[in-house]
């Protein structure tokens, strides 16, 4: 197994949450949700960092409620040095699956750029 993959198949949050939350989940993958749907709190976090209200949030996301987002953001706060390592683990699988995609991308996005390509330069 190479590096890539055993770093993409690493759950990014492997230990169990410091204590009990009724707003911030482990899937079976190792992402940290809100509630129970798929939300990450990824999604969350990134907004409140960017300045997002929580009423904004929870526009954004309509099946939280915003007592959830509330949640998440309080969990987010109590942990923060936690969450924030789990988030440059999430970043650093990104990117790495990322750079696996370019580097040998699928014969459909080859055509598509190729269609790209093709327009631009019908166009100059």
């Amino acid at each position: 197994m190479t590096e890539l993959q055993s770093d993409a198949l690493a759950k990014p949050w492997d230990k169990p949450l410091p204590e009990p939350s009724s707003y911030v989940r482990v899937d079976k993958y190792g992402v940290l949700r809100v509630g129970n749907y798929r939300i990450s709190l990824d999604s969350v976090v990134y907004s409140f960092r960017q300045g997002d209200a929580p009423e904004t949030i929870q526009r954004n996301f309509p099946l939280l409620t915003l007592e959830q987002v509330y949640g998440a953001i309080a969990f987010y706060l109590r942990h923060r040095d936690e969450v924030d390592e789990y988030l440059r683990r999430q970043e650093a699988i990104w990117a790495a699956l990322r750079a696996k995609s370019d580097a040998s991308p699928s014969p459909l996005i080859e055509r598509l750029r190729a269609i790209k390509r093709s327009r631009a330069e019908q166009r100059s």
